[in-house]
C-alpha cells in the first residue's frame, strides 16, 4: 500500500501504562471517531505495524489506546513519535468542502487567474480557523485563511487548489 491508501488520525506521544497503552495526540476533527476505531496501523520509520484497539479512554487533549497486540510498556516505548493511521475505506466519511490532511499536502496552489503561487506546505491550527501555509516559488511563506471567501476551489483528483488572496496576505 501506499501513502495516499492511509489516513493519518493521530501520532503516539508517549506511553501510559505498565500494561502498554499509548497516548495519542489525535488528528482528526472526530476524536470520538477512536470509540469505533478496531484495525488501524503504526507507521514510525517507513515500519507498518497493523494493530487492533483493545480499549481507548480520553484525557484532556489526549486519546488514551491499548493496542491488543501489546501487554508491557516495554513493547510500546519505540513507538513515540509514530504516527496512527487507518485504511481510506475505515476513515470517517467527510462532509462536502471537507479534507483529508493528506489529501492537501503538496497541492498545487493557483491564484483566480490561474497563476501559481506555489505548494501547501502545512496546515495550521488557530482555533478560529486554520491557516494554509503555502511555499512560494521565491522559496517565500504564503499564509492563507481557509475560509470560504480564500478557498474557492479543491480539487483532491488533481492536486489543484483555487485561492483568492485577500489584500495584503501577498
Amino acid at each position: 500500500m501506499t501513502k495516499n491508501d492511509y489516513v493519518q488520525i493521530g501520532t503516539v506521544t508517549t506511553t501510559h501504562s505498565l500494561k502498554g497503552e499509548v497516548k495519542i495526540f489525535p488528528l482528526t476533527d472526530e476524536v470520538s471517531r477512536f470509540d469505533d476505531l478496531e484495525e488501524c496501523i503504526l507507521i514510525r520509520n517507513g515500519k507498518e505495524i497493523p494493530v487492533t484497539k483493545e480499549r481507548v479512554k480520553y484525557f484532556k487533549n489526549l486519546v488514551i489506546v491499548k493496542f491488543k497486540e501489546f501487554n508491557d510498556i516495554s513493547e510500546v516505548e519505540g513507538f513515540r513519535g509514530a504516527g496512527l493511521f487507518v485504511t481510506r475505506e475505515n476513515a470517517v466519511k467527510l462532509e462536502e468542502d471537507e479534507y483529508f490532511e493528506t489529501d492537501l499536502l503538496g497541492m498545487e496552489v493557483f491564484d483566480e487567474e490561474g497563476t501559481r503561487i506555489g505548494s501547501l506546505e502545512e496546515i495550521i491550527r488557530t482555533g478560529a480557523n486554520d491557516v494554509y501555509s503555502v511555499r512560494a516559488e521565491d522559496g517565500k511563506e504564503i499564509l492563507i485563511p481557509a475560509i470560504k471567501q480564500c478557498i474557492l476551489d479543491v480539487d483532491t483528483d488533481e492536486g489543484r487548489m483555487k485561492v483568492h488572496l485577500l489584500k495584503g496576505l501577498v
